[in-house]
């Protein structure tokens, strides 16, 4: 198939004006294909040949101003149509079009709860193609009419509102002015509840086998939804565009949630069926949050090409926390940021594959798609949010508005929109774009403190890198009238970086903190004496930014070399216990136990650290007996499930259905804990089947192949392989089933059993990264990479298929990450900087 250039879009946008797609879906044709109807509406400026994309399972007919094409002429994806006239035309497809498993196109799931069938599109990039024939470009936006046929007794769900015509038939109002890759479609017998607001109507939708849950939180999604709404229209001068605001949360769903206009799709994982944190809560209000600013940023205002996609994330990510601190009871987002999703630009940045926030150089569609990634969002966000401190939120809000009154309904670039921002402020934004938009990896900021006359002391920062910063420096000291190690803030300076002179910062504080707020995007290093107070004190820091800061410097310390792990382990071990940010808590033991005791230990040092981590996680265990606060219990209790070294406690509580004291054991408990116990060899088979027989839901089947490839057994073992890798259409596992069964492959503790698979890896990850498509390519990277084979050998073999192997792109990006973090990790074993 070929992907689009962007020199093709450009000839392609000046040549056609398209005005309307006229679409017709049948449902009911079977379970393999379903019915596609297409009529385009367009114009063309020149007389030219040019071409429609299309990949359908059979193309029947296509006609052009009511003269047949020949459907044989498709070459690959592409329609020619050749000697085009000036003038209006119209194309009319009919075509049978392929369901998906992979979470692309038309994805079609059967929930094993009840065999109720689900239907929904992800259009995004490309795979617009997958349903329709189109003209697939951002900048070649039409208005969208839809009809559906559908079985009897299913709702059908789209970008506008749909209207039951009888007999299966349904139709959506017309859509504005939006992008071919921002239709959408779910069908099927979903659960729904309705409401209304400032005179909209609002819904959200769920599998029927989930309804119970959904109702359980529907008061919470709804309010939510409101209060975002609310805010952004407090924001923005622009309306929200569309004639409703639907959210899907859908199965097998391979990104969070997507901004389709009207029709936003989430993954149903966030309809909870088991118990979460408040964190988790929060995670779910700041995607309804990011999802809501797309309605503006992306779909009222789309990216002219690809190479703007941060114009949609990176403003959706930023808005998405901010929003949600603001509107919601969720005020702590920027926390949970700090400690856990700026970690993830911070990583990709400085990999060999990172690339500006910004670039020139997206050629292609396929090179597009890489750039989906934590410097679009984590770095993009914030960006964003340095540029807010720096222009302040006025301005920059004028900007925004100024950039949505002029381009609505329509495209831009981000000259388009640097210049709306520098149309409101006297700042040279063009420059701060230059040095934070159009530039790669991370500064690094180091403090240097001087002593001077009369006990006082001034501030210099090293500076490595090339970005302007505006911070604040956190100025601590020890509480003297407490014994319980608490700090006090004395005062926070702002700064401006690169320095015009040291600045003086009076009597020598005992922790002197940059970037203090998490305002800008720079690792940040210590001073010896800071740091020595951080050893004894981080826990006595009185805000939970200030401690996301600070656990975000260890954590860089770490992966540059310049900390030993284990010593970010005893950091763990003695301030966690008493930690009461549950963001701080998770982000900090995800690191410790899945990079620390995962990664950058040897064989022979994990047990001690999962019996530091397992020590850890009894402690926090013991601290909430009492019940006042049962998400730093969970939190503590998965994780000791996870670094269990021995099967007997986790065993009992499977037996019990109960951890003593509470919580009782859930579905996803459950399946947490077979999971080790599978792990461990302490569960055969038999015991995989009768849970999945207590809990046959799509959530029960992935857990099962979890543990089922998790087990120490070399026929399991196969058994798992031959399903990930093996060229059999009739038994190739879904996008949700393929990462599960890859999740529980690979095991630490199971590393001389394995072994024998990792050269195979390569070649059977590019066969099957070719032959099904990019999900399953990014599924085998991120999830079937032998990442616990660490070792120079794993490295050789990679680099090797990296040069000789041809991996499609999807899979090629995702090989290099990988190794690139392999590389890090042999390098901090060895105390090794870099």
């Amino acid at each position: 198939m070929s992907v689009l250039t962007r020199d093709e879009a450009q000839i392609r946008a000046q040549l056609l004006d398209v005005h309307r797609y006229t679409i017709e879906l049948d449902l009911t044709t079977g379970d393999e294909t379903f019915d596609s109807r297409t009529v385009i509406a367009f114009t063309a400026r020149a007389d030219a040949d040019t071409f429609v994309e299309i990949k359908p399972a059979e193309l029947r007919s296509v006609t052009l101003d009511g003269q047949p094409l020949d459907p044989q002429t498709l070459d690959g994806n592409r329609l020619p149509l050749k000697n085009l006239t000036a003038g209006e035309h119209e194309l009319r497809f009919d075509a049978a079009m392929r369901y998906s498993r992979t979470g692309e196109g038309m994805h079609r799931f059967t929930d094993p709860t009840d065999g109720e069938t689900y239907l929904y599109t992800q259009l995004f990039m490309e795979d617009v193609q997958r349903v329709f024939a189109a003209f697939d470009q951002p900048d070649l936006k039409a208005v969208f009419a839809l009809s559906v046929t559908a079985p009897e007794g299913w709702t059908v769900l789209a970008n506008g509102i749909t209207e039951h015509l009888g007999e299966g038939r349904w139709q959506a109002a017309p859509t504005p002015l939006i992008s071919t890759y921002l239709v959408a479609v779910a069908a099927g017998p979903w659960h729904s509840v309705r409401t209304e607001h400032r005179g909209l109507p609002f819904g959200i939708h769920c599998r029927r086998s989930l309804a119970p849950h959904l109702d359980a939180d529907a008061d919470e999604l709804l309010q939510v939804t409101r209060q975002c709404f609310d805010r952004f229209h407090e924001k923005f001068d622009e309306p929200y565009p569309f004639d409703s605001y639907d959210q899907a949360f859908v199965p097998e769903f391979n990104a969070g949630a997507m901004e389709n206009p009207g029709l936003v799709t989430f993954r149903d994982e966030f309809v909870y069926r088991s118990a979460v944190t408040d964190t988790e809560r929060q995670t779910r209000a700041m995607v309804i949050a990011h999802e809501m600013a797309h309605m503006w940023f992306g779909d009222l205002v789309t990216l002219r090409w690809w190479d703007d996609i941060w114009l949609n994330e990176s403003f959706a990510e930023y808005m998405g926390y901010q929003i949600c601190a603001e509107a919601t009871r969720f005020t702590d987002t920027w926390v949970d940021f700090g400690v856990a999703r700026k970690s993830w630009g911070y990583d990709a940045d400085q990999r060999p594959s990172t690339h500006p926030v910004a670039p020139e150089a997206v050629d292609d569609t396929a090179s597009a798609m890489l750039n989906f990634d934590g410097i679009s969002y984590a770095k993009g966000a914030s960006a964003l949010r340095q540029l807010v401190t720096w222009l302040g939120e006025k301005d920059f809000l004028a900007g925004i508005n100024t950039h949505f009154a002029r381009h609505k309904f329509a495209n831009a670039t981000l000259a388009d929109f640097i210049d709306s921002l520098a149309a409101n402020t006297e700042r040279d934004v063009h420059a701060w774009a230059d040095s934070w938009l159009r530039t790669t990896g991370v500064d690094t900021l180091t403090p240097s403190v001087t002593a001077g006359d009369n006990g006082t002391y001034t501030l210099t920062v090293g500076h490595a890198g090339s970005r302007p910063h505006r911070i604040a420096v956190g100025l601590y000291a020890q509480d003297l009238g407490d014994n319980d190690g608490h700090l006090t803030l004395r005062e926070r300076v702002d700064l401006d970086i690169p320095q015009s002179a040291p600045q003086p910062i009076g009597k020598r504080p005992a922790l002197l903190l940059l970037n203090d707020g998490d305002l800008t995007y720079a690792k940040v290093r210590f001073d010896p004496e800071s740091f020595e107070t951080v050893r004894t004190g981080l826990a006595g820091l009185p805000d939970p930014l200030t401690r996301a800061v600070v656990w975000n410097a260890l954590r860089d310390a770490v992966r540059d070399g310049e900390l030993a792990a284990t010593a970010y382990l005893e950091a763990a071990r003695t301030h966690l216990p008493r930690e009461t940010d549950l963001a701080v808590v998770q982000g900090v033991l995800a690191f410790a136990t899945g990079q620390i005791a995962g990664r950058y230990l040897t064989a022979e040092e994990r047990p001690a650290a999962l019996a530091t981590l397992s020590a850890l996680c009894r402690d926090l265990i013991r601290r909430t007996e009492d019940g006042d606060n049962p998400g730093l219990r969970l939190i503590a209790v998965r994780h000791f499930i996870d670094v269990a070294a021995h099967p007997d406690t986790i065993a009992a509580w499977l037996a019990d259905g109960t951890v003593p004291g509470g919580p009782e054991l859930d579905p996803e408990l459950r399946w947490r804990v077979l999971g080790r116990l599978a792990v461990l060899g302490a569960v055969d088979e038999a015991a995989i089947a009768a849970e999945l027989e207590r809990d046959p839901s799509a959530t029960g089947q992935e857990g099962a192949a979890r543990c089922r490839a998790a087990l120490p057994d070399e026929a399991a073992k196969a058994r798992a392989w031959e399903a990930m890798f093996a060229a059999d259409e009739s038994t190739e596992l879904s996008n949700y089933l393929f990462s599960a069964t890859a999740q529980g492959f690979w095991q630490p503790e199971q590393a001389d059993l394995v072994r024998q698979y990792v050269p195979r890896y390569y070649k059977d990850a590019v066969a099957v990264a070719a032959r099904r498509g990019p999900a399953i390519a990014d599924a085998a990277g991120r999830f079937a990479f032998p990442a616990y084979a660490d070792d120079t050998e794993t490295l050789r073999l990679g680099e090797e298929c990296l040069r000789d192997g041809d991996p499609i792109p999807a899979l090629r990006r995702r090989l290099a990450d990988q190794l690139d973090d392999l590389a890090r990790a042999l390098r901090v074993r060895e105390g090794r900087k870099g």
